[in-house]
């Protein structure tokens, strides 16, 4: 007994201590394990998987061993726990079988992990589950501590880890354990989609985290000659998930794992005669067909055809009159379905409805949804084979380049339509493939841990042939693209055209230097060092058009400035003696000092600072001066708020700003994202009221009006390239349009309206609407929330947490005439001065919504997932009643609207974020389904 006490002391104090495989021996294991989504109260529906095994081990070479599984048994439930019972699954471990017969390789020394290594035919999925076990004999145990922690290597990354060894003496056992804290990694494993827009906020997540997981690890281990050998290791794993504070509830995903040692036999485990390559690390591998579909909603049979026949036929006939409340469900079926297609499958579908009207809308609005290449290959296709229209290349080009997920494969289509002479023999279309090309590289390296700088090269170098063409169309185009996409290379070319750099750049049109600056603002979300500097030696030259300094003030700001650079701000505006960047500045961080939300707590309290070293004499300079205005809303204990900006520039000598911008932000579940932002110039129409000194003259408001008017009626004086007014439009800080109304496009607009083919139109449409009357109805589905993110778990099974929100709004106008007289088919408009006109008109808007919140197991074999779901339906039905007697010049208008039929119903789990609800649990193999759900309906119908 001394001499086994006197070994177990020496292996804690002086000797390695690991894990140890003999060779020639196999080390025979009974492994189990369960995965368990749902709320944590009992009496509520969950979805449960488990699975048992034999998982053998043994000795291959120094530091390589073999792991191989055995015995492979799956059950599955779903219902309320814990009343109801899990059935078997037969057919998973079957699919499997040829792979699990497969052994793998693995490095192993003092305890660690090293590289994985298996043959082609062992999936991505198999091999995670090999990991889950190899996760377990991952142990790092010091010589000299019984209570350490560190950094250190698993299966979800590397992550926090304590570790408490104690000795059992009489019993000649070691009991260990780790706790793995995944809310602390040095490099966690994850996958996210459609969160490529959101910023981070660490300060949110301080203080109440929307997603926290831990991993428990309890071994029992016996010494021996050369180490230890694990006996037995029970792990236990909690990851929860809350879209609000953690105070409101939170989702559950629980893992248990019991590792069991049965015996040593006396062989080894030969590997198979196929290659083994190197297949990654302990670290989960996420699979390249990352699962598309969060819900399955459609049995896809080898019926596709009919399949999609029925859903088509079931939008179009129930949504004709108005929208029904089941109408967001079905387009997210026939989204899941075009999602699993093939482009030649898609080319099918089209040439079978592309000739009818109803069935071609639908088809149009749910496949740029999908997300997939196969989606954006047949737009770019039937686009250039003249199948679509202008008006519905632009709808589904702009909806592609927020919804197709960015890989290099969607982004070589991109740059491929960049160079389609058709689409830019189109300026509108020529606008949004170029915006969507930056948007599709800034999607990319948001979401890939590389960003090659190949992808942006071709726009660097077209700006740099535009630059020394000198045309500034053209590179005001491309530095726009070059600011959606934020490649920290594109600093360099950008920087060559700001008026910073010798008389080549200076030369350049104002306009061009002012996009430059803006452009900067996404570049600075990943250098915000490098446009630090750029932009502070922009503000401090007094040299420069107030308007480029006030700009370089706003690129300052997205950077998150240090208390020190704020400081230096303030300090520079006392000095100040332009009062239009005074104010603005002074204005911008008084705006940011009130800011209570915690995205940059740092920056509200530098600017608290920065205005008690300012004179309070700014803040009386009335609007005539260049203000920033800031104001916001937010809630902690929700997570949840949303923040407007203004940004108005003057100049001293204008009748209106020079520009005006605004822009919202939101913030939600520990982030925040930039929804929209509106820019208007308007450098023509200033100097057009300009060149009329009277405008500037006193008076009443009429007569100010008319001389305004009069002073407008000479825009036909300003020259060609001279714009009158410009504006663009930001989604979730991307540019998706920009236009510039100039002499020419007024001119061509005018040429059109009073042409007569515009005209006889016209009549055509005004005898057709007092004869007969109009009826007609649209519908327009949309997609508009789709964002995931998945996370592996110690049993080698990612869970997803998802939100998803689909919408359809449609409205049905109908207008009756009645006429007295009565008027023939082809009568003269002079007719009608004699007539009295009365128009009855309807008008039926109508409008459902889906919003689901999903967390669970989702792959391609296997889905154990928890729903709640949100609903919103509304009919706002109302009449219009015209009566027109232009002879008598009698007017008569009377208008009234019904209550809305409205009503919002919902399917969550008691206690939860819809807290009247009950609980939806639902769980599925490949091969069929089962599922409990309750619902609860509010409001009033």
């Amino acid at each position: 007994m001394r001499a086994v006490v006197l070994a177990l002391s020496l292996a804690l104090v002086g000797a390695t201590v690991f894990p140890e495989f003999s060779a020639g021996k196999t080390y025979v294991y009974m492994y189990e394990m369960s995965v368990i989504n749902g709320l944590p109260e009992e009496g509520l529906a969950r979805a449960k998987m488990n699975a048992s095994c034999k998982f053998l081990i043994s000795a291959f070479d120094k530091n390589t061993y073999m792991l191989k599984v055995e015995d492979v048994m799956m059950q599955e439930f779903t219902g309320f726990w814990p009343k109801e019972h899990a059935e078997s699954i037969g057919n998973i471990p079957k699919a499997f079988t040829p792979e699990f017969n497969i052994p793998i390789k693995f490095e192993y020394s003092n305890g660690v992990v090293g590289k994985v290594y298996a043959p082609e035919g062992v999936s991505d999925l198999v091999l995670n589950f090999y990991r889950a076990v190899l996760n377990i004999i991952q142990l790092n145990i010091k010589k000299t501590h019984n209570v350490y922690d560190l950094q250190e290597t698993g299966i979800q990354g590397v992550c926090k880890t304590l570790y408490s060894v104690n000795e059992d003496v009489k019993a000649e056992r070691i009991h260990l354990t780790k706790t793995r804290d995944m809310n602390h990694c040095q490099e966690r494993v994850y996958r996210d989609m459609g969160l490529a827009y959101t910023e981070k906020c660490d300060k949110c997540q301080q203080e109440s985290k929307n997603l926290r997981g831990s991993t428990s690890y309890r071994y029992t281990l016996k010494p021996v000659l050369s180490g230890v050998m694990i006996l037995e290791a029970d792990v236990n794993e909690l990851i929860q998930f809350s879209p609000f504070s953690e105070s409101y509830g939170a989702a559950q995903t629980e893992t248990k794992q019991t590792f069991v040692f049965q015996e040593i036999q006396d062989s080894s485990i030969a590997p198979i005669s196929a290659e083994y390559h190197h297949r990654g690390s302990l670290k989960y591998e996420f699979t390249n067909d990352f699962e598309w579909t969060p819900l399955q909603l459609v049995n896809v049979t080898d019926e596709q055809a009919q399949v999609l026949k029925e859903l088509l036929n079931h939008l179009v006939t129930h949504n004709a009159e108005k929208v029904t409340d089941h109408a967001p469900l079905k387009y997210l079926e026939l989204v899941e379905f075009l999602r699993l297609a093939r482009y030649e499958d898609l080319e099918a579908f089209w040439s079978k409805y592309r000739d009818t009207p109803s069935h071609r809308l639908w088809l149009l609005e749910a496949i740029p949804a999908t997300g997939t290449s196969a989606a954006l290959r047949f737009i770019k296709e039937k686009f250039t084979s003249e199948d679509l229209s202008v008006t519905e290349a632009v709808r589904t080009l702009v909806a592609a380049v927020h919804m197709v997920t960015a890989n290099p494969e969607s982004i070589k289509l991109f740059e491929t339509l960049t160079e389609d002479s058709k689409l830019n023999a189109n300026p509108v279309l020529r606008e949004i493939v170029f915006l969507g090309y930056g948007t599709m590289i800034s999607k990319y390296c948001a979401e890939s841990d590389v960003c090659p700088v190949e992808y942006i090269k071709p726009i660097q170098k077209r700006l740099s042939e535009a630059v020394s063409k000198g045309e500034t169309e053209d590179i005001i185009l491309y530095v726009k693209v070059l600011g959606n996409a934020g490649h920290p290379s594109s600093l360099k070319s950008i920087t060559k055209i700001m008026p910073i750099h010798g008389t080549a750049a200076a030369s350049l049109p104002i306009t061009v230097h002012i996009e430059a600056i803006m452009a900067l603002r996404n570049i600075a979300k990943k250098e915000p060092r490098m446009v630090q500097e750029l932009a502070l030696q922009l503000y401090m030259d007094k040299a420069l058009d107030p308007e480029l300094r006030m700009l370089s003030c706003i690129v300052l700001f997205e950077t998150n400035p240090s208390m020190a650079l704020i400081s230096t701000l303030a300090n520079a505006v006392k000095s100040e003696e332009n009062l239009q960047v005074a104010s603005f500045t002074y204005s911008h961080m008084k705006s940011l000092s009130r800011s209570a939300s915690m995205i940059h707590p740092s920056v509200a309290a530098a600017c608290n600072v920065a205005m008690k070293i300012l004179s309070p004499k700014l803040d009386r300079l009335s609007l005539r001066y260049s203000k920033a205005v800031y104001g916001e809303a937010y809630s902690s204990s929700f997570m949840l708020g949303a923040a407007a900006t203004a940004f108005y520039i003057n100049d001293a000598a204008t009748f209106l700003p020079r520009s005006v911008v605004a822009k919202t932000k939101a913030f939600f579940v520990g982030a925040a994202a930039d929804v929209l932002e509106i820019g208007v110039r308007t450098d023509g129409l200033q100097e057009t009221l300009l060149k009329n000194p009277s405008v500037l003259k006193s008076g009443d408001r009429i007569t100010k009006m008319k001389r305004v008017i009069k002073a407008l009626s000479q825009w036909r004086s300003l020259p060609n390239n001279k714009p009158l007014a410009s504006f663009y439009i930001k989604l979730f800080g991307q540019e998706i349009a920009f236009a510039n109304i100039d002499k020419p496009m007024v001119e061509q607009a005018i040429a059109l309206a009073s042409g007569p083919s515009v005209q006889a139109f016209g009549v055509k449409a005004l005898k057709t609407l007092l004869l007969s009357g109009v009826s007609f109805n649209y519908t327009m589905p949309v997609m508009y929330t789709e964002m995931r993110r998945a996370i592996p778990t110690a049993t080698g099974i990612s869970v997803q947490l998802s939100l998803f929100s689909a919408a359809v709004a449609g409205a049905v106008v109908k207008i009756e005439p009645t006429l007295l007289p009565h008027l023939p088919e082809d009568f003269p408009l002079s007719r009608l001065l004699e007539t009295d006109i009365k128009l009855e008109t309807e008008i039926r808007p109508s409008f459902a919504m889906d919003t689901y919140a999903v967390m669970g197991i989702n792959n391609p074999f296997y889905h154990a997932i928890i729903v709640s779901r949100a609903k919103f339906n509304s009919t706002l039905p109302s009449k219009i009643s015209a009566r027109l007697d232009i002879k008598e010049g009698d007017f008569k208008i009377e208008s009234w609207r019904r209550w809305p039929e409205a009503y919002t119903s919902c399917e969550s789990s008691e206690g939860s974020y819809l807290s009247q609800g009950k609980s939806t649990g639902f769980s599925w193999a490949n091969d069929g389904s089962s599922e409990s759900l309750s619902e609860c309906r509010l409001g009033k119908k």
